[in-house]
């Protein structure tokens, strides 16, 4: 009996990368890869939002004070948090923007067509 060596993660990169899309398939979105012992948990890929290109230093500074004081583990994760936050105190506010949009759609196919 022979002990072959433990495989490494360049030997799994491609069961792995089979593992993930199938996964980004089945959850229609992506998946980032990691690993928990006990407390301890580790992120091995991280995924980027093209949202955060878009922010100006002052925006990323509110983000980042979320992510100082424990709220949020990222600027995703901060940004996602302000999200809820803004749609729970903001509902009516958003319904009439949403009823209003709307009527801006029914007004635009009353109007004239497009040759374009």
């Amino acid at each position: 009996m022979t002990n072959a060596p433990e495989p490494t993660r360049r030997d799994t990169d491609h069961r792995r990368m089979e593992i993930a899309a199938a996964a980004e398939r089945h959850f229609e979105r992506k998946v980032s890869w990691a690993a928990q012992c006990g407390d301890t948990r580790m992120l091995f890929t991280h995924l980027a939002a093209p949202a955060m290109t878009r922010l100006r230093l002052p925006e990323r500074r509110v983000l980042d004070t979320l992510i100082d004081a424990g709220v949020a583990r990222s600027r995703s994760e901060a940004l996602q948090w302000c999200v809820k936050l803004v749609g729970r105190h903001e509902r009516e506010w958003l319904t009439e923007l949403r009823r209003v949009l709307e009527d801006v759609e029914t007004v635009r196919q009353q109007g004239p067509a497009s040759d374009l």
